[in-house]
């Protein structure tokens, strides 16, 4: 008799502890890009957990910011999307403390000058180049921390850049005053809010936020165009791993390249970078793994 209590009790021990192991799997945190809000939250997200039946939880940010968030354990994860190769480079090797073993990048966005169609400066926009629009008195300009978003690098780069092509050395003083000027730089995730709302004149974007939030936007010459090149891999220590592998089998899936394409994002062959780990390359598509 003892037994056999003992027996359904052990029996009921595995079942809870299965249970359990079931139902982590049915959720997947995914830290992305700031500029992929809109794309995460109304369009792979939701299809990705229609599909899946798995809860999709995001959480996002500048990429630099997301990484040391990681680095310093501040916030786990399972998936860590970013908009450039480098920031997950910073993750990886013990030195950077082993979070990340590789990345597959699989999309580009290059950046554009968007624009309220409200502004005073619109018209300007359509008739002067843009740097001298920059540069009239009252324009409010809103760009990321180029310490904490790969974007808001691309931005001093490009306005760098464009100093030496139209041969105004003091360009990016007379724009955007220094990098880190507080009067410009936002958290990526509030710009296209403060854009639409007002707030702002003129603001620098990928082209995924100008297309898919219908934000009217003048792209660059080829001279100074600069593109974030969004990359997605699985945290070495996921919690909820078997749901992230599907997460990114999704993403990589025609399904999810669908949704990639209608929201504006340039789809690229995908390539590795580093080590990636076995089970996550078997979810990739073939010829990828």
């Amino acid at each position: 008799m003892k037994k056999s209590v003992l027996g359904c009790l052990l029996g009921l021990g595995l079942s809870l502890v299965s249970l359990a192991a079931s139902a982590e799997d049915q959720k997947v945190d995914v830290m992305y890009a700031g500029s992929l809000v809109h794309l995460m939250e109304t369009g792979v997200g939701p299809a990705f957990q229609k599909a899946t039946g798995v809860q999709f939880a995001g959480y996002a940010g500048g990429s630099n910011k997301l990484a040391n968030e990681i680095k310093g354990k501040l916030r786990r994860a399972d998936v860590f999307i970013s908009a450039s190769p480098k920031v997950n480079d910073s993750l990886m090797g013990k030195e950077n403390g082993d979070w990340v073993q590789g990345y597959v990048v699989f999309a580009q966005s290059p950046v554009q000058i968007g624009y309220n169609a409200k502004s005073k400066f619109a018209p300007l926009l359509k008739t002067m180049r843009w740097d001298k629009v920059l540069q009239q008195p009252g324009v409010h300009i809103g760009r990321t921390d180029p310490t904490l978003d790969p974007k808001g690098k691309f931005t001093v780069d490009l306005v760098t850049a464009a100093a030496k092509l139209y041969q105004q050395p003091d360009l990016l003083e007379r724009t955007l005053g220094s990098p880190t000027n507080p009067e410009q730089v936002l958290p990526e995730e509030t710009l296209v809010g403060r854009l639409q709302s007002g707030q702002l004149d003129i603001g620098f974007f990928y082209s995924t936020e100008t297309s898919d939030l219908k934000i009217p936007a003048i792209n660059l010459p080829p001279e100074l165009q600069v593109k974030a090149d969004y990359t997605i891999t699985v945290l070495n220590d996921a919690p909820h791993r078997e749901a992230a592998l599907k997460f990114v089998q999704f993403l990589m899936s025609p399904a999810g390249i669908e949704q990639l394409k209608a929201h504006g994002v340039d789809v690229v062959k995908p390539s590795i970078k580093g080590n990636l780990p076995a089970d996550v390359s078997k979810v990739l598509p073939a010829g990828h793994q």
